[in-house]
């Protein structure tokens, strides 16, 4: 089961804040992709929150677009920012990329982001959304959301 950005911020709309605070805090995160031959393959990707989904822009012919044609399974994860603080915790989400060719939706999206021409648009499905973080020094907690289930919530001492 998969579940759009609108559809998860529906759902856990105070998750989905912190998510997106988190990508937006950095321009650069990791984007993990699968090779070939099944192994994975981690590269520097930017994200962009536009019109209820989460977008995965590339440059033509990258091999992280290729690896997305051929498998459409992702995961990503925010930059963790400078030093040990992750201020927000430390988030990842995973699902799958859906390329995008309309251009009408590839035009939306140059006016909104502008970003250089051409380039590969892939929109994503969600499986997963995690956040992690230390609570009160003392707690790890870890939440994680997938689409048709209540969002979990786990506290390790």
């Amino acid at each position: 089961m998969t579940s759009n950005w609108a559809a998860f911020a529906a759902a856990e709309p105070d998750l989905a804040k912190t998510v997106e605070e988190r990508f937006s805090a950095f321009t650069h995160h990791v984007l993990a992709t699968l090779r070939k031959d099944g192994s994975p393959r981690t590269t520097g990707l930017e994200v962009r929150f536009w019109d209820g989904e989460l977008w995965l822009g590339m440059m033509p012919g990258s091999v992280k677009a290729l690896d997305l044609r051929r498998d459409p399974r992702f995961a990503l994860q925010a930059n963790p920012g400078e030093g040990t603080g992750m201020g927000g915790g430390d988030v990842r989400v995973a699902g799958r990329a859906v390329e995008v060719d309309d251009p009408r939706i590839k035009g939306g999206y140059v006016k909104e982001v502008e970003p250089p021409e051409p380039f590969h648009l892939f929109r994503t499905e969600l499986t997963e959304v995690v956040r992690t973080r230390v609570e009160d020094d003392t707690y790890l907690v870890v939440q994680v959301w997938k689409p048709g289930q209540a969002l979990r919530v786990v506290r390790r001492r």
